[in-house]
């Protein structure tokens, strides 16, 4: 015992005096490595936006190729590098600071104001001054004005704190406005949205969505409207999701109730509608409840609620039951403007990314030095080029049919692609983020470095104005309406965009790969049209990526051949063509549209365990 207490007392003798040594050490040394604060001297260099405008290869090419204006080209830079100083946090802030619903004043009175961040105000400023909806209609450019704009808006999408939505929802009302007719009562409110001056600037939302259906308004809405002496309507309903409410006006659709209080049911019902967001003298809304704000998984920067409109005053702008169709000019400027912010986000994260890499270094080189890494980033790039071509070049034609240029081969076009490019560049947009996220290891998931946001405002890209099956069944309706006419306006443009390519050597595997999906695609049409409806609508969505994969291909190779394109331009268009272009037939052969494959996919999803073992509760 007397041993071990010996031994004990030894050990603990010789821990202090070592313990003591170690601080003597620590104390006396300036030059550890963990001195101080005791986290290391090492901090990962964060990855920096430059000016988007000039880092953008792709852009300035088209622009050179179609649209070689040194007024445009200043004011895009101008732009690029204003967001890069100052809006890109303003951006930033809108995401921290996001809005907040205050029902009651202090003394309870209901008023439902929406606070939202001063940034959020200075983004309307910002695109009133920019002309962000206004270039679309002064036309100064001509048949390429849209294109200036949406590449103006290419720019500012993924820096605006989200205002790009209630951008699109505000050119999306001055176009119904100009189609229907600018008079009263909505010639002051198309002023104002097309206005460049922020104190005259107004936003208009859209409020269509009911409890009831989402994309199907025409079973899915219940809102009346009500006839008053003076002419207008008194609206009567639940909004379940409006976006940018706190929008100035908005367009939203219901039912006209006749004398007996009846009103028409299905699409033949409805009727479209202006109405100003105003309050009385008592601060109240008129004829409006903000029920509640959402809870979003995205887009959190913007102000979406369920409303109640309890007489809410407004004007009938359609004929009566003529609403769905009055809104078809509205759902092509949205869904290019969803479009837009799609390529617009792949373009940022890889754009970050890219810089990133040159600042990470990792197994003793830096990231760009590794060959695995970038080659991720150069499928990367092949999606986002596919994605900007095919944009702007439904931009391009949205522009000719304004003008007044546009063929018929050109509005077949539109009409078909406008669908195409929504669903295919929304898918896009999730899988190249999410990639992006991945090539900044752990810190591509940490909130505060901003990246999250960029993917859970992605999301909502497939889903707003309407979802890829839905959009896939739109392609469909625009086939059978025009009996199959679109699709001959899209096979005869796709030729002629391979036509410029015949010599050019390098270029001959891309040119045969979209040639032989060209005619599968046309064999597909054949073969499919004398199956019947279910079959085409089983094919739907695969027809949809093919008429997506095969177009977006000839643009690329279109582009490799322009007199002043690069080695890039022609390898990005050969990384495309590697892929299946056409989906559809590939199903096709494995028997995928078949009569038994619905019934096998539905046993799939919907299985329920097998007679067994039960559980002690069953």
């Amino acid at each position: 015992s007397s041993a071990v207490n010996f031994v004990s007392e030894l050990y603990l003798s010789s821990e202090a005096g070592s313990r003591s040594d170690e601080d003597h050490v620590w104390e006396a040394t300036d030059s550890l490595t963990f001195s101080g604060a005791r986290i290391g001297s090492f901090f990962q260099e964060r990855p920096v936006l430059k000016n988007p405008f000039v880092e953008d290869a792709l852009l300035r090419g088209y622009l050179r190729r179609h649209l070689p204006n040194q007024e445009i080209f200043s004011d895009l830079a101008a732009f690029g590098e204003r967001l890069v100083s100052e809006v890109d946090e303003w951006g930033r802030e809108c995401e921290l600071n996001p809005p907040r619903l205050v029902h009651f004043d202090p003394w309870g009175r209901r008023v439902d104001h929406i606070v939202t961040s001063s940034s959020w105000k200075r983004m309307k400023d910002l695109s009133a001054r920019e002309g962000l909806v206004a270039i679309g209609y002064e036309r100064a450019f001509g048949e390429w004005s849209r294109v200036y704009q949406m590449c103006k808006l290419y720019l500012f999408s993924p820096s605006s704190g989200l205002y790009t939505c209630p951008l699109a929802m505000t050119d999306g009302a001055a176009k119904v406005i100009q189609s229907i007719g600018v008079s009263s009562p909505v010639e002051e409110a198309y002023r104002r949205l097309t206005s460049r001056q922020p104190d005259v600037f107004w936003t208009s939302g859209q409020w269509m969505t009911e409890r009831r259906g989402g994309s199907d308004v025409g079973h899915g809405t219940e809102t009346v409207a009500v006839p008053q002496r003076d002419g207008s309507y008194k609206l009567h309903g639940f909004k379940w999701f409006t976006s940018a409410t706190d929008a100035d006006m908005t367009l939203t659709l219901a039912r006209v109730q006749d004398g007996s209080g009846e009103t028409t049911p299905g699409s033949k019902g409805l009727s479209l509608f202006y109405a100003e967001v105003s309050r009385g003298q008592d601060g109240r809304l008129r004829g409006l409840e903000v029920q509640r704000l959402k809870d979003k998984l995205g887009t959190r920067q913007m102000p979406t609620a369920e409303l109640l409109l309890d007489g809410l005053p407004a004007f009938r702008l359609s004929e009566e039951g003529r609403g769905v169709a009055s809104i078809a000019n509205m759902l092509t400027i949205t869904r290019i403007h969803n479009s837009i912010s799609a390529a617009a986000a792949m373009r940022r994260v890889l754009q970050l990314a890219r810089d990133y890499a040159a600042r990470r270094t990792v197994f003793g080189k830096h990231l760009k030095d590794h060959p695995l890494h970038v080659q991720t980033l150069a499928r990367m790039e092949v999606e986002t080029r596919g994605a900007f071509l095919l944009v702007m070049d439904v931009c391009r034609l949205l522009g000719c049919e304004e003008n007044g240029s546009a063929s018929r081969q050109d509005s077949h076009l539109l009409r078909l692609l406008t669908p195409v490019v929504k669903l295919y560049t929304g898918k896009q947009a999730v899988a190249v983020v999410s990639e992006g996220l991945e090539s900044f290891g752990g810190q591509g998931y940490m909130e505060d470095t901003g990246l999250p946001g960029i993917l859970r405002d992605a999301q909502v890209l497939s889903i707003w104005e309407g979802t890829t099956n839905v959009l896939s069944l739109d392609v469909l309706r625009c086939v059978a309406r025009s009996s199959g006419m679109v699709l001959q306006a899209y096979f005869s443009h796709t030729k002629s965009l391979l036509a410029g390519a015949s010599s050019f050597s390098s270029l001959s595997p891309a040119v045969k790969a979209v040639d032989g999906a060209v005619s599968d695609l046309e064999e597909f049409i054949k073969v499919a049209s004398s199956r019947g409806a279910d079959y085409m609508e089983a094919a739907a969505r695969d027809l949809a990526y093919s008429l997506a994969r095969i177009y977006t291909g000839a643009l690329l190779i279109d582009q490799a051949c322009w007199k002043e394109a690069s080695s890039v331009d022609v390898y990005a268009a050969l990384r495309w063509c590697e892929q299946d272009l056409c989906l559809v037939t590939t199903k096709q052969r494995r028997g995928h549209y078949d009569a038994g494959f619905p019934t096998l996919d539905a046993a799939l999803v919907f299985e329920r365990p097998t007679q067994g073992w039960r559980t002690a509760k069953e």
